[in-house]
């Protein structure tokens, strides 16, 4: 029994490392090289094409220096101001996420950085589990061990979601004011960068109260932001 046991763990163990392998070798290769889609995303289309048979992602994939710097600081001034500082990991940030959600008795604030959220688009589901938080941390120290902050700010604007089956800066801005990723002004690209955490609710709800306030937040901290 106890051999079989030993086996089966063993096996687990190599399934676990190959896994690792597979993740280490993409994150390699994503150096220089585009990712044509992500998990998040193929989960999305899933779910379209289940409501929709005609459903289509839409998504087109731009360099960074064809990407607005007002979007660029408006995303890091709203999502993780301390990006070009850290090494993948906002401690203090989490700290206050947590202290929050436990005066409030639920979750109501994250403390993830724009690394940790690449971590979750690129590769795993949307469920809230111990095991996916202990693999989003191990992805997160790969992309920052092999990629630089520029690169990993480069693939997360461009595989996002902002809107419903709207992925990434280019379709956001041709959804949302029918121009270039390249040409958003700064109250445009604080309005993006307010509809990250919720874009398929801001998708329907754009004239809400909450994201003009959101807005207003981001375009006064954006002066303050270091680029990559």
């Amino acid at each position: 029994m106890k051999r079989f046991v030993w086996r089966g763990l063993l096996v687990f163990l190599a399934l676990v490392l190959f896994y690792q392998l597979w993740v280490f070798l993409h994150i390699w290769w994503w150096v220089d090289h585009n990712p044509d889609s992500s998990a998040f995303m193929e989960a999305q289309k899933r779910a379209l094409l289940e409501k929709n048979p005609g459903a289509e992602i839409r998504h087109e994939w731009v360099p960074y220096h064809r990407i607005s710097s007002h979007l660029k600081r408006a995303v890091i001034a709203a999502e993780d101001a301390k990006f070009v500082d850290h090494e993948g990991f906002d401690w203090e940030g989490i700290q206050k996420a947590y202290e929050k959600n436990l005066k409030k008795g639920k979750i109501v604030a994250g403390g993830s950085t724009i690394s940790q959220q690449l971590a979750k688009n690129l590769f795993l589901s949307g469920r809230r589990t111990p095991w996916r938080k202990l693999e989003e941390a191990l992805i997160t120290v790969m992309l920052e061990s092999l990629m630089d902050k520029r690169r990993i700010l480069e693939i997360y604007l461009t595989v996002i979601e902002w809107g419903n089956g709207v992925f990434g800066a280019e379709a956001a801005a041709r959804h949302y004011y029918g121009i270039s990723a390249a040409r958003l002004g700064p109250e445009q690209a604080a309005r993006l960068a307010a509809m990250v955490p919720n874009p398929r609710f801001y998708d329907k709800h754009r004239n809400t109260r909450g994201l003009a306030r959101k807005t207003a937040i981001i375009l006064e901290r954006m002066p303050h932001v270091e680029l990559p």
